[in-house]
């Protein structure tokens, strides 16, 4: 595989069809390649928002997306923002850039402008690459603290610790059933991708002060978290024997466990342990069954 080209070959290719359209009236660069420190590498998506005149028919066609480059596989969707629908068309070119396109009506630019605050999609960052009108000038500037997590309540706390424990019990009756499949999506969907991952991210948050972007399903994990509780985490990943999935999900709730009691130590909270002994013994009693 060659290597995907340079960032500012893609911007100055896409800027310089995107000057040449007459519909296309505003073009930014979103995401991790326009967030200040965002973790970028080579393959490292291109988050572009098209402010279009003839957003429906852009949405509607799909020639356009080859002006760029010959689309290896592509997807698409339909969503809102200020009350008009906006497109998103996903691209992997044959030179490996992958481009997600983001077409909004351009009378979004000055919505955007009167709202008291940024959607989360650039509050995270942006870079204007074009503005033929100058139409982004009143936009606000970008705080960067979109998808940071906020510290919890004792409510929310609560909540997430019931629904993890309420949760387990469910991997427990699927293997003692032998309904694999069932047992592991919802261990790691449901459990880890849920609960375990929000707590997680609550504990790396107390080490950054809150102020730190975690990213989108545990992506940024690894690197955050003290190598300790990654450790931890990662041991709770394991293959298909059912003994061996037992033993994850016992590993799930050891670390559940130990980081719940130290998110609740530091925010004041109070950890449910009676909660804690009853389910942990209910799931080992199903084992033996």
């Amino acid at each position: 595989m060659e290597a995907p080209p340079q960032e500012a070959e893609v911007l100055g290719k896409l800027a310089a069809w995107a000057d040449a359209q007459p519909a296309i009236r505003a073009m930014i660069l979103t995401s991790s390649r326009a967030r200040p420190g965002g973790p970028v590498d080579m393959l490292s998506d291109y988050d572009i928002i098209l402010a279009v005149t003839e957003a429906e028919r852009f949405g509607r066609e799909d020639a356009w997306l080859s002006d760029y480059g010959q689309p290896m596989v592509r997807w698409g969707d339909e969503s809102a923002l200020c009350g008009l629908t906006t497109y998103f068309r996903s691209v992997i070119y044959t030179d490996t850039v992958k481009i997600d396109y983001t077409l909004w009506p351009d009378s979004l630019l000055e919505r955007v402008a009167d709202q008291a605050a940024l959607p989360e999609e650039l509050d995270e960052g942006y870079r204007v690459l074009l503005d033929k009108e100058g139409r982004t000038a009143r936009w606000q500037r970008a705080t960067h603290r979109a998808f940071v997590p906020a510290r919890p309540t004792a409510a929310e706390y609560q909540a997430v610790v019931e629904e993890f424990w309420w949760t387990t019990t469910y991997v427990a009756k699927s293997l003692w059933r032998d309904e694999l499949v069932f047992a592991r999506w919802v261990l790691e969907e449901d459990i880890k991708n849920g609960e375990l991952r929000r707590l997680l991210e609550w504990r790396l948050e107390m080490d950054h002060n809150w102020a730190i972007r975690p990213g989108v399903c545990g992506r940024g994990l690894k690197r955050l978290l003290p190598p300790d509780i990654w450790a931890e985490l990662a041991s709770t990943y394991v293959g298909p024997e059912i003994e061996a999935n037992w033993t994850a999900l016992f590993r799930t709730t050891a670390l559940f466990r130990r980081v719940a009691r130290e998110v609740a130590g530091a925010l004041g909270f109070v950890y449910p342990q009676r909660m804690d002994d009853q389910v942990s013994a209910h799931l080992d009693a199903i084992r033996h069954l």
